[in-house]
């Protein structure tokens, strides 16, 4: 197995570390997956079972300059490594202005994906400064776990409204919350206790050309509804550090609340279970 990168320019760099960052916000351990044509980090939690799952995926040719791989095998080349997200992030945040980044797969007391750059200097002399971030390469016979998760039937797919004003909200609320949506592109978040319900509404948020889901004939009026761990909620909004091209998501009626975040050159898919 070899796996060589390459990053000159610094938006690509900058940009790259801020979509890690994204994910060391949302997992503490992950599955990063290599293949020649992209990149992945997964989280492959059992959504039935009350864990969270998370896909995300990146084009190397938009962030490499220079990107070589070799897989395990010629028929199975990929490469599958179990690791931190938070330590690939610091690496990469101590970097952001370097003339160059190297991030390779090593072995040194342990298989390391190592990060080295060359920084600027006033001098003749050239200052490397490396990383060695401790990965745990999957056997083969778990990459079936690693697959892209398949998105249920769900009942209405909806735009969501800016990340930023949807984090405002969901801050003040605690624990429970209900999440609903319709086919009119109205969404309501909701919460209830002992004392008071307060729901606030977003209107006019549209819905995605499969707005409608599985459901034919649906009633555009009808709300789908998840009720989900505003905390998980939480999780997924202040990881987002990059502004998307779009976000939405689908609801599987009183089952699963799917988030989706699309940039230009990555795409980020985030299931949160409902709870009773």
């Amino acid at each position: 197995m070899k796996f060589r990168g390459k990053i000159i320019d610094i938006a690509c760099l900058n940009h790259f570390s801020r979509v890690v960052t994204t994910i060391a916000k949302l997992t503490k351990t992950c599955v990063l997956r290599l293949t020649p044509d992209n990149l992945f980090f997964v989280l492959s939690g059992k959504v039935a079972n009350g864990g969270v799952s998370m896909w995300c995926e990146l084009s190397q040719g938009n962030f490499f300059d220079e990107y070589q791989m070799e897989g395990v095998s010629s028929e199975d080349n990929e490469i599958c490594l179990e690791l931190s997200p938070e330590n690939l992030s610091r690496a990469l945040k101590t970097v952001q202005n370097a003339k160059s980044v190297k991030v390779k797969l090593t072995k040194k007391h342990c298989p390391c994906v190592t990060v080295s750059a060359e920084l600027p200097t006033l001098s003749s002399v050239s200052r490397v400064v490396t990383h060695d971030v401790p990965v745990e390469v999957i056997p083969r016979r778990l990459w079936h776990e690693l697959k892209e998760p398949s998105v249920p039937d769900f009942h209405v797919s909806i735009y969501l409204p800016p990340l930023k004003t949807m984090k405002n909200v969901v801050d003040r609320m605690k624990n429970l919350s209900n999440f609903l949506a319709n086919l009119n592109g109205e969404m309501n978040l909701k919460i209830e206790t002992d004392l008071v319900s307060v729901t606030t509404h977003f209107k006019d948020l549209g819905n995605p050309p499969w707005g409608g889901g599985s459901e034919g004939g649906a009633d555009p009026e009808g709300m789908a509804e998840a009720r989900v761990d505003i905390r998980r909620l939480q999780q997924f909004l202040m990881g987002q550090q990059v502004t998307p091209t779009k976000a939405m998501c689908n609801i599987v009626h009183q089952r699963i609340l799917h988030l989706v975040v699309l940039h230009d050159d990555a795409s980020l898919q985030y299931f949160i279970p409902a709870v009773a």
